[in-house]
């Protein structure tokens, strides 16, 4: 499942000297938050995370990955279905079969079985 966070301009910020003073507020605010951006001179520099929303990010992270391997996989297979079957030996002779007609068709195009 995907996790769902916030935008980083919506997270709850603390700047990098709070972080560093009170890390017990922080560590708080986050477990209540979920994350919590941590800004230099008004700048997001880092973002802390919940243990719980890191594994969730990392498991939708190889999720996905796997999901586009296997995507890659069958496309891959489709691609070499098509290859062998223009490794045919008849395949050369059909191509140039249809270079020659030169765009004219040899019977009438079928608009589908119920015309």
């Amino acid at each position: 499942m995907a996790a769902i966070l916030p935008n980083l301009d919506e997270l709850p910020r603390q700047n990098a000297s709070q972080v560093k003073n009170r890390w017990g507020d922080v560590v708080r605010q986050v477990q209540k938050t979920g994350s919590l951006a941590v800004t230099n001179h008004s700048t997001v520099e880092m973002v802390l995370l919940t243990a719980a929303t890191y594994n969730q990010l990392v498991e939708d992270a190889q999720a996905l990955k796997a999901r586009e391997q296997s995507v890659l996989d069958e496309l891959g297979r489709r691609f070499d279905v098509r290859l062998g079957v223009l490794q045919q030996p008849e395949a050369a002779a059909q191509v140039g079969k249809l270079f020659a007609a030169k765009g004219k068709l040899g019977r009438r195009p079928k608009a589908g079985d119920t015309f």
